[in-house]
């Protein structure tokens, strides 16, 4: 509850609040106040001599549920002291060697210069009278990205949260481009839900939840999105994809989008995309290319030849904050023709008149399903006039070499069973070393698992590959070596071998009977 009482009292506490506005009065205590939190940053990673401390959220919650956000702390660094033991103590760090689980990458300091730039001019980029020249930056950044997937001069594209919103958006275009196409070949005007109802969108069984999640979200049916096989490389089938299109249109049904994936979360697999877009092209079809993952081939010194084909695609989906080393969060959606976008657009009289267009002003809230959005483009603007893209593709090949060294590793290791290479930075496997029961492989693996995060040591990610349970490295870290590979695979076979002990004494201990 709040202790203001008289007026006098609450004119005090307004002086007080005012106080910590950021303006030209309160340089000195911005410059002094974000130095304390960047030196317990840096302290804190400096610190770490492991990705993660192995803290539940058992011991945190009580913690965090016990603090009054009623009463403040007396200062800054009273408040930094209770930010270290709720949050920056137990903090999951990428950076660290041993992360090898998720799609995080480490980031980079010139990005970080621009999250606080642009964190403290606290631009909203979706008019120009709210953000002016970073509109512009921001275009200029999909023009660049447009051109090094090729979509051509039409090109245009929106920054946004993450790659699900990208295909959230790329899905609502390419719904609303079929139904466009259907009511305007049909005689009279169809029922809306009625077309609705009729749409499909294809993806293979190792694409992306998000296309699943957009499907619901959009309106579509329960059954709307088909998942075609994959190949032994996990890669979407031809033959497979053209069968499906093919049972669509004798169903009466109508294929709204093809999602193919350059660069599946667990597999790494680039789908065949110049196939793919034969296809597409052939039966009239949007191609969307989901390439969060794969993106960083696109600044590649030597392996930008894998994403062939993706200039072909419709729309695009990049997460820069997946493999151009940038903070979350960082993504876009790029489409061929800038003129779908218009099925984004809302005009609102007090914020983007239809005599702001007339004018020519450049409005991104006409193409973005969001409207207070932040200037994220700035990190990525500042990483590449640092650094360049040259310097990113190669980060992003150290990452991919060292998957395909990691993979070699496990494969001549008899301890371990590997899943198809990869063509990027991840590497599937499981614990399975001749003589194991078959009925504890699953266990043994969730186990090693779920101790290796509990002594923080190192994190790996799990998934299920044909129904069983296996692990999974990301390497996303440049600075992880061969050795820390190593090292974590030891102590995975260290805990998967004591529980297979246990389980096997503890059965062989059991009355029959």
């Amino acid at each position: 509850m709040s202790s203001i009482g008289s007026p006098t009292d609450a004119g005090r506490a307004a002086d007080t609040a005012r106080a910590h506005l950021f303006n030209a009065g309160s340089l000195g205590r911005y410059r002094d106040v974000l130095a304390r939190g960047v030196d317990r940053v840096a302290r804190r990673v400096g610190e770490a001599d492991r990705p993660f401390t192995g803290v539940t959220p058992d011991e945190l919650a009580p913690l965090i549920g016990g603090i009054d956000l009623d009463r403040p702390l007396a200062d800054t660094d009273a408040a930094l002291d209770e930010l270290h033991d709720v949050w920056l103590r137990d903090a999951v760090w990428f950076h660290h060697p041993r992360y090898l689980a998720h799609l995080n990458c480490p980031v980079v300091i010139p990005a970080l210069l621009g999250e606080a730039v642009l964190s403290a001019v606290n631009s909203s980029l979706d008019t120009w009278d709210q953000s002016a020249g970073a509109t512009l930056m921001e275009r200029r950044l999909i023009d660049w990205t447009a051109g090094r997937i090729g979509l051509g001069p039409g090109a245009d594209g929106v920054f946004t949260s993450g790659g699900t919103q990208s295909n959230l958006q790329a899905m609502l275009l390419a719904r609303e481009e079929a139904y466009r196409r259907v009511v305007g070949g049909a005689a009279g005007r169809p029922d809306r839900p009625q077309v609705l109802s009729r749409l499909r969108v294809i993806t293979s069984a190792a694409g992306h939840f998000s296309v699943q999640k957009a499907a619901k979200l959009l309106g579509l049916a329960a059954d709307a999105v088909l998942t075609v096989p994959t190949d032994d490389n996990r890669r979407m089938r031809t033959d497979e994809l053209n069968r499906a299109i093919d049972s669509c249109r004798r169903d009466g049904q109508v294929v709204m989008a093809v999602v193919a994936t350059a660069g599946t979360t667990d597999f790494g697999s680039i789908d065949p995309l110049p196939e793919i877009a034969d296809i597409c092209a052939a039966a009239g079809i949007w191609l969307h290319v989901d390439a969060a993952y794969g993106c960083g081939l696109l600044v590649s010194p030597t392996r930008r030849h894998l994403l062939d084909g993706i200039e072909r695609a419709t729309s695009v989906t990049v997460d820069y904050h997946k493999s151009f080393f940038q903070p979350v969060s960082s993504s876009a959606l790029l489409v061929r023709d800038a003129r779908v976008l218009r099925h984004a657009t809302w005009h609102a009289d007090y914020l983007n008149p239809v005599r702001a267009v007339e004018q020519g002003v450049p409005n991104h809230v006409d193409k973005s399903i969001q409207t207070t959005r932040r200037f994220d483009a700035c990190k990525l603007w500042l990483t590449l006039r640092i650094m360049g893209p040259d310097a990113i593709g190669a980060l992003f090949d150290q990452v991919v070499d060292l998957a395909a060294q990691a993979w070699r590793r496990l494969d001549d290791d008899p301890r371990f069973e590997v899943a198809a290479p990869s063509r990027l930075s991840t590497v599937v496997f499981r614990y399975r070393p001749p003589g194991l029961a078959p009925d504890l492989v699953d266990e043994v693996n969730l186990h090693a698992r779920d101790a290796l995060a509990a002594s923080g040591a190192a994190l790996v990610a799990g998934t299920r590959v044909d129904g069983a349970h296996h692990l999974k490295l990301t390497l996303l870290n440049p600075e992880t070596t061969v050795d820390d590979v190593v090292h974590v695979l030891d102590l995975i076979a260290g805990h998967a071998a004591w529980y297979a002990r246990t389980a096997t004494a503890a059965e062989l201990s059991c009355p029959v009977g």
